[in-house]
């Protein structure tokens, strides 16, 4: 049995033909998913596939892409929506993407900031991106651990064998996507291979991040 851990149905083209796609997943023997929030707006749509597939589960949360966007998403208004159905299991995904820079660097933080306050207050595990920005975001999960102890899944891991250490030694697990099969991710690919098993899950990212030999499709 596999469970993606990380996918994103609501989009397209999956969300065109979402019957097809997971009765292909269940044949293939994934027996579970975790659909992602990105934006609030579509978070009614996660509701709606959550409710018609029994083997779908759900997040809500802000990307840090879209952190100029939702100014207003506070940890009040993150423990307001995940109440609204008992298979929303995860809040995120959130965190910090320095890469692209879609939104400021204290947007992003804020609103990082606010998604681990909802996490330590509702116990649900906090989904954390996080790209060209190691430093940043480990300082940040560090200090609020100390605060208020959490559950942390760093998604779609790229990051430094040293980076996986630290966030191995918080307690948090590692989601491994298709890029650890990609030619030039040799040195991620040795990376995932020191995480133990207990604390590394899979992923899918879909629509994103197919592995060899379907990368780009």
């Amino acid at each position: 049995m596999i469970i993606d851990s990380h996918c994103h149905l609501n989009y397209e083209p999956m969300s065109l033909s979402l019957d097809n796609y997971i009765e292909r997943a269940n044949k293939a023997d994934i027996k579970y998913m975790l659909t992602i929030s990105t934006e609030d707006k579509h978070y009614s749509n996660i509701i709606k596939i959550i409710d018609k597939y029994k083997c779908v589960y759900g997040t809500y949360g802000i990307h840090p892409h879209e952190a100029k966007l939702h100014k207003e998403i506070k940890k009040d208004v993150i423990l307001d929506k995940i109440k609204k159905n008992n298979k929303i299991i995860g809040i995120g995904e959130t965190g910090l993407d320095f890469y692209y820079k879609h939104s400021d660097k204290n947007d992003q933080i804020f609103s990082f900031k606010e998604h681990i306050k909802a996490s330590q207050d509702s116990g649900l595990p906090l989904i954390v991106h996080t790209r060209s920005a190691e430093d940043e975001t480990f300082d940040i999960l560090k200090n609020s651990l100390k605060e208020k102890d959490f559950k942390i899944l760093i998604h779609c891991f790229t990051g430094t064998k040293n980076f996986a250490i630290k966030l191995l030694d918080l307690g948090a697990y590692i989601s491994a996507s298709g890029i650890v099969t990609f030619k030039k991710s040799k040195e991620l690919a040795d990376t995932i291979k020191y995480i133990p098993n207990d604390r590394l899950l899979v992923e899918t990212d879909s629509p994103y991040l197919a592995p060899e030999p379907m990368r780009g499709k």
